[in-house]
């Protein structure tokens, strides 16, 4: 029976270790898939660099080879005046050319920046950049959206750091008292070796190891419900959530871990400490 309980105190210890690291690497998942999300949308942002009615062949070929060796620039799209003519039919309904007799439209790029380069200074230099090409007449881009999407990417930030420590907290404060309540039950035992004179680490040492192995057992359960979790996700609902990539799979793996690990070790040192100090008369008050 005694033996019985013993597992039992520890077994729901892991559990609710496990439950509170979930909410951890969850949050881990919430921040990268944010950081995702940030990332297409800049990179989706398009810079239009309409070309003179004059261009030629040999100015679009420097113009791609300027546009490929520019870090700035990391996807472009060529649209021949003919398919801006057809566009145009497409969104208006009207065709220009019956009525000029000739195409007023020209070809022109379609530019994403790169993600470093899309906050709003770096998109002026590179709309700059393409106005002093002489074969380029005008370069059009976003400035309003590409200045509401950087003041927003602070304040989220601000956000989901505030809840990610908010939620640290709080974990570090369930896990203490979970693993205070199981090593409540061993208080005689600890008060027994501290009469007989065992020094206070080695009063705490098998508990500060059990409980650093069930963090580390827990944050294994966590990171096995996180990856179903993302896996229903992603693949059974089709949410893309963040790329799974293996630096962010170990960020997150490192994360969970080292957040069981540590919280367990201070968690028992803490406990431990304090039914080391306390005295004879008050072991048996809850």
């Amino acid at each position: 029976m005694r033996k019985h309980r013993f597992s039992n105190s520890y077994f729901i210890s892991a559990v609710s270790v496990s439950l509170v690291l979930c909410l951890i690497g969850l949050e881990c998942v919430l921040l990268l898939s944010a950081g995702a999300l940030l990332t297409r949308m800049r990179e989706k942002m398009t810079i239009t660099a309409v070309m003179t009615q004059a261009v030629d062949s040999t100015q679009c070929a420097r113009m791609e080879r300027m546009l490929d060796a520019d870090p700035g620039f990391s996807s472009y799209r060529y649209v021949s005046s003919a398919e801006a003519l057809q566009e145009h039919i497409t969104s208006l309904g009207e065709d220009p050319s019956t009525f000029l007799g000739y195409n007023p439209l020209s070809a022109s790029y379609e530019i994403h920046p790169s993600e470093v380069y899309s906050n709003p200074d770096s998109l002026s230099v590179l709309a700059s950049r393409l106005e002093s090409l002489p074969y380029v007449a005008e370069v059009l881009y976003p400035r309003d959206l590409a200045d509401l999407l950087n003041s927003n990417v602070s304040e989220l930030s601000l956000i989901l750091l505030g809840v990610a420590l908010m939620l640290l907290l709080v974990s570090m404060v369930l896990i203490v008292n979970t693993i205070r309540l199981q090593i409540y039950a061993k208080r005689f035992i600890i008060n027994t070796m501290t009469l007989v004179g065992a020094t206070s680490w080695v009063t705490r040492r098998p508990f500060v190891y059990r409980n650093v192995f069930i963090g580390f057992m827990a944050g294994l359960v966590a990171l096995a419900l996180l990856s179903a979790l993302v896996y229903y996700v992603e693949y059974k609902m089709g949410i893309m959530l963040f790329p799974l990539t293996w630096q962010n799979i170990a960020l997150i793996a490192v994360v969970v871990l080292a957040t069981g690990m540590l919280i367990t070790l201070f968690a028992s040192l803490i406990a431990t400490g304090r039914y080391i100090r306390m005295d004879n008369n008050t072991l048996y008050e809850i």
